[in-house]
């Protein structure tokens, strides 16, 4: 579907293409990977042309039609699904000829060839692109002035979609989506009828959704089949080989170079060391391939672990002005907590992370934190912040600025930015390199809590698993926010959906929230349905838990395994209160922590009795399935 042939391109002195030869076979969903600034967008400048070429070029087949995301996004007063439908410019065009025709040979041709191509049902298939983008029937209508920036692209993207070109090139398309958008749009892409191009750092997409990998590196472009772990294991075993390769080749050349040194000048030798001169110069070097290192993430630990608990929300309504957005929150986070908030963009996560983070007030309620809590936060628009004209070392200087120069340049070139880099401008540098400046910033001073709001958007693959194991070494407690599913099954523990108003654990996993997306199933209804089913049971109402029609053998012991989880972990944070209170110096040097550790363990005693409760209640629910399946066989 898509050649290109003995490419070459410069941007200036650098160069990005070196005679760079592929062919992306017709239907191919193939991700699109290289390092930040390799030379991935430009590609697809040069096959939508765009751009023109020193030499070589990107062609695809005649009438084929290419479709990629508008970088002018829709702002006009037109609908969302009218945006949309006018995609399909021929289905546009044909349903305006038919307001107008009046030959009755060509009304009966624009109506054949208007089923042929499904215009009848094409206001459902927009309909239900924009639905698994984020986008409700009500949104639907409204004009596309009402939406952000972030929300007009996916608007733009909707509209590419909905297109369906023979070739569609999505440059990393989940960078302005959320969680929920993401795992929608991982299983449209595996079912696109015509060949795909992805340029995405989001491993798990390229796990799930290609069935091809691209790679640019050095200016050559490699093609590999498989998703990408099987693309990393190729690669792997290719630079095995190569290097084993270059190293025999190295030690032909060293050896004939011996003999021409030895025998050159002797004249009964010559012959023999002309031969073995020609075939030195006939030997193509093998170019080692460099797997060039990624600098790691550096996010200091807390000079002083906190006793738990860390933050405890009660009652607490959270929002701005009048108008609330997040009701009676009920929660308790612990010093080594690693949660991921779930729900879709719009239903208060950013507006939980600013409460944690102190960046916002209850409206009402209370939130009780430690004393000395220190909490770091990151969201993406804080990178757009920075001072474009400072440098990394300018920007690490004011935060310790008494400090030797040569304390601020080490501790710069922990961030990731060494001597070659410290002095750059902010306005320089990458979006990648943006990126983990502010991180690291935040992050200065060791916090007990990291709140991170989108952490990767702009990192390559590489530095998110950099980012994912810094986020493992770092010992306080870690809320995360991120589209990316990689990240959140790599460093989180627990599971908290933000929708219908409130913040709740959610009992499953990423895979069975993907099914209730997918399935449309996510809506108020049936999360406050979900919610009472993985409730503990009342006292009073207990006897029903036993009931074989209401629950399953299986859902019962999710039900079990999370109970005996939830004991485990209140059991450990009573353990650390009991330290602590076990000094009888705290009673007399700090009075009002001991009161405050006292009544924690008082919460946590009443929250383990309840814990125990159910669990007890389960344990004989599963004895009553079992003996009932035991009597049915």
């Amino acid at each position: 579907m898509l050649h290109v042939n003995d490419l070459t391109y410069r941007i200036g002195s650098r160069l990005l293409f070196d005679k760079a030869t592929v062919a992306i076979p017709p239907g191919a969903k193939t991700g699109f990977v290289g390092r930040n600034g390799a030379g991935k967008t430009t590609l697809f400048r040069i096959a939508t042309g765009e751009l023109s070429t020193e030499s070589g070029g990107a062609s695809i087949p005649r009438q084929a039609r290419i479709g990629s995301v508008a970088q002018e996004v829709p702002s006009g007063p037109e609908s969302l699904i009218d945006v949309v439908l006018a995609a399909d410019r021929e289905r546009a065009a044909l349903m305006t000829e038919r307001e107008s025709a009046a030959d009755p040979n060509r009304i009966a041709e624009i109506e054949i060839r208007l089923a042929d191509i499904g215009a009848y049902s094409a206001e459902a298939r927009a309909g239900a692109i924009l639905h698994g983008l984020g986008f409700d029937a009500a949104a639907q209508r409204r004009p596309c002035s009402d939406f952000s920036g972030g929300w007009r692209m996916r608007v733009a993207l909707a509209a590419v979609l909905f297109s369906e070109p023979d070739l569609l090139l999505l440059d990393e398309p989940t960078n302005y989506l959320d969680l929920e958008g993401t795992l929608w749009l991982y299983d449209y892409l595996a079912r696109y009828p015509n060949t795909a191009i992805v340029i995405s750092h989001d491993r798990e997409l390229l796990d799930t959704a290609v069935d091809h990998i691209l790679h640019l590196d050095q200016g050559k472009l490699t093609l590999y089949r498989g998703d990408y772990t099987s693309f990393d294991r190729q690669r792997r075993e290719k630079m095995i080989l190569q290097a084993k390769a270059r190293d025999k080749q190295e030690a032909e050349r060293k050896h004939l170079q011996a003999f021409v040194d030895r025998f050159r000048a002797k004249a009964s030798k010559a012959r023999q060391a002309q031969s073995r001169i020609k075939r030195l110069e006939k030997m193509e070097p093998i170019a080692a391939i460099v797997d060039s290192e990624v600098m790691p993430f550096h996010l200091p630990a807390p000079q002083k672990p906190l006793a738990p608990p860390l933050v405890v929300f009660d009652g607490v309504n959270a929002g701005y002005g009048d108008r609330v957005v997040l009701r009676n929150l009920d929660l308790t986070l612990a010093p080594d907590d690693r949660i991921a908030l779930l729900g879709s963009n719009g239903n208060g996560k950013s507006t939980f992370a600013k409460i944690l983070s102190q960046r916002l007030e209850p409206l009402a309620g209370e939130v009780r934190r430690s004393r000395k809590l220190d909490v770091a936060y990151f969201a993406q628009h804080q990178v757009d912040e920075l001072d474009v004209k400072r440098t990394p070392l300018d920007h690490v200087a004011e935060l310790i600025p008494d400090a030797y120069e040569s304390v601020k340049r080490a501790r710069a070139a922990q961030l990731g930015f060494p001597a070659s880099k410290v002095e750059t401008p902010v306005a320089n540098l990458s979006g990648g390199e943006k990126a983990r400046l502010q991180l690291g910033l935040a992050a200065f001073h060791g916090p007990h809590m990291l709140v991170l709001d989108e952490p990767t958007n702009h990192l390559d693959i590489d530095s998110r698993a950099a980012l994912a194991e810094a986020i493992n070494d770092f010992p306080g407690a870690v809320i995360l926010i991120s589209h990316d599913r990689y990240l959140i099954e790599a460093t989180c523990e627990r599971l908290w959906l933000v929708a219908g108003g409130t913040v709740k654990p959610f009992d499953g996993d990423l895979d069975e929230y993907r099914k209730l997306i997918l399935s449309g199933d996510l809506d108020s209804a049936a999360l406050r349905k979900k919610e009472r089913a993985a409730a503990p049971p009342r006292a009073e109402t207990a006897a029903p838990i036993v009931q074989e029609k209401r629950e399953s053998l299986s859902a019962l012991r999710k039900r079990n395994d999370a109970a005996e989880a939830r004991m485990a972990k209140l059991n450990d944070l009573m353990a650390r209160v009991d330290a602590a209170l076990a000094d009888p110096a705290i009673f007399t040097r700090q009075p009002e922590k001991a009161a405050e550790l006292s009544r924690q363990r008082k919460e946590l005693e009443s929250a383990l009795a309840a814990a125990e409760d159910e669990w007890l209640e389960l344990q004989g629910a599963l004895e009553g399935q079992g003996q009932a399946a035991a009597a049915s066989s």
